[in-house]
């Protein structure tokens, strides 16, 4: 069957150079939208537990500047975290006390932000940072060790809520997440999918793709990844121009199959996510009801209108430093700048940064991540993201850490518990040197995650972090003098090609 084509150029064409400039202390917007999202309760997904936090644990941060993700301003105060919970924020009563108890872990935040853990909103953990169309031919035991270190890379990189969008083996996804769960292995919290699902005209990369022609195959596809105990499906709907045979602009799924696919699912009580770049699969995304819409490139103003209107049921996420890297940074990789802007990757990001910007001004939920794990796009670099969000798409700052936090949240539909520094909230939280709300781009610097914290256990915290600043005349200066020397960290490769 003949893909449904986008060709007419009739997405959404208003001037990409027409940044929006926004003050930075505006309040951020999408608190109000985010909130708004309302999933059916019969789609919540498995309330999963993480093993290993002791329930005695007690870590108490001092004097740090918080940003809780509720959209107020960051304010100095303490944070304490009781087992897995963060119980006090701002005000910690008994401090004096605590401060002194050998049981509790003291971190001295001189000023530095707290803030919760980021999360992913499209994330392979699976893909190997190298050549993708070798990965079905990978040995399962060399591949469950690749998908080990990526999920240890996020947590590293100071992310700790994932969204699975796809596993390029069935079960991969769905054994990483229950041994990140069991304490086995480090990783943030995850919801896990199978192979992305195509037509067998219209798939992306044949060795990691589940195949199913028409509503009664795919329905059987989706009871297949149910049955492996995914928490998410994924439909691959649209071409990628990097194929050169399947078009970002075409679509290869029809109105049946997606309706008989979201029927399935929901059956199940599993939500969906979608490759849909071309104009016609997001408007089958809304029209059907998949709940989380990737890239959207090509949306035209019909799909704006439809997606508006339904902006409480959908999340967007652009994966946008796909487009960009491949577009401006595969070079060294075999792949040309005029080899990309040839087959329509400039005219791509084009038009996407447009409709993401107007997504965004119409209150849209637009949250970052996606498609890293390619040779271009490597494990490690996802916060690049949130730069793209500030500079390209008309978010302030305050907004793309709000997308990244309480945002990803939603997503995983624990609003309730996780995305915030608030009481009652689980301990996932990261302290960073400096304040991204004044440059965003500070959390591409690992080196500036000071601390990283999930489940109120701590994941990474420096030599430094553990010795009490000396106060001159303690003591009488009796007390233990501890060089200022810098141990350098090992930096590892976490992933290589394959």
């Amino acid at each position: 069957m003949a893909p449904h084509s986008d060709r007419t150029d009739s997405f959404v064409t208003r001037d990409a150079s027409e940044k929006p400039k926004l003050s930075k202390t505006l309040p951020p917007r999408n608190v109000k939208w985010i909130e708004d999202v309302s999933w059916d309760t019969s789609l919540q997904p498995k309330d999963y537990e993480l093993q290993g936090t002791h329930p005695d644990s007690k870590i108490l941060f001092l004097n740090v500047n918080i940003l809780d993700s509720t959209g107020r301003e960051p304010y100095l105060g303490d944070v304490l975290i009781e087992g897995q919970r963060i119980t006090y924020v701002g005000t910690v009563p008994n401090v004096d006390e605590l401060r002194k108890d050998s049981k509790v872990r003291v971190f001295h935040g001189r000023g530095r932000t707290l803030m919760s853990g980021l999360g992913d909103a499209h994330t392979h953990f699976t893909w190997n940072g190298g050549d993708l169309d070798r990965l079905g031919d990978l040995g399962v035991e060399e591949h469950t060790l690749l998908t080990m270190r990526s999920a240890q890379c996020f947590i590293d990189s100071g992310y700790t809520m994932c969204f699975g969008a796809a596993s390029a083996k069935d079960r991969l996804d769905v054994v990483i997440r229950d041994a990140i769960n069991a304490g086995d292995i480090p990783g943030p919290r995850y919801l896990a999918n199978g192979k992305e699902m195509a037509r067998r005209d219209g798939e992306l990369v044949a060795g990691i793709t589940a195949f199913a022609d028409g509503p009664d195959e795919m329905r059987e596809v989706i009871r297949h990844h149910v049955d492996l105990g995914v928490d998410n499906i994924k439909l691959s709907m649209s071409g990628e121009e990097i194929t050169e045979i399947r078009s970002a602009q075409d679509c290869y799924f029809t109105d049946e199959e997606t309706a008989a696919c979201v029927d399935e699912a929901h059956k199940h009580g599993k939500r969906l996510c979608a490759h849909a770049r071309a104009r016609d699969s997001v408007k089958m995304c809304v029209r059907h009801g998949v709940e989380a819409i990737y890239h959207a490139s090509y949306i035209d103003d019909e799909g704006m209108d439809m997606l508006e209107a339904a902006k409480t049921k959908h999340i967007v996420a652009p994966a946008i430093n796909w487009l960009i890297a491949t577009l401006n940074e595969a070079e060294a990789f075999g792949y040309s700048h005029a080899q990309a802007e040839k087959v329509g990757y400039k005219r791509e990001l084009d038009a996407a940064i447009v409709g993401l910007r107007e997504m965004h001004e119409r209150g849209i939920v637009v949250l970052p991540g996606g498609d890293y794990g390619f040779a271009w796009t490597p494990h490690g670099t996802y916060a690049r993201d949130l730069e793209h969000f500030v500079k390209l798409l008309g978010f302030t700052e305050h907004e793309a850490l709000i997308a990244a936090t309480a945002g990803v949240a939603k997503l995983m539909m624990r609003s309730d518990d996780l995305g915030k520094i608030q009481p009652g909230f689980f301990g996932d939280c990261i302290l960073v040197d400096g304040d991204p709300l004044d440059d965003i781009t500070i959390l591409q610097d690992h080196s500036k995650l000071n601390i990283i914290c999930i489940n109120g256990r701590v994941h990474k915290a420096g030599r430094k972090e553990y010795i009490p600043p000396p106060v001159a005349g303690q003591d009488h200066n009796n007390h233990v003098i501890v060089p200022d020397m810098d141990y350098p960290d090992v930096e590892r490769a976490m992933q290589k090609q394959y």
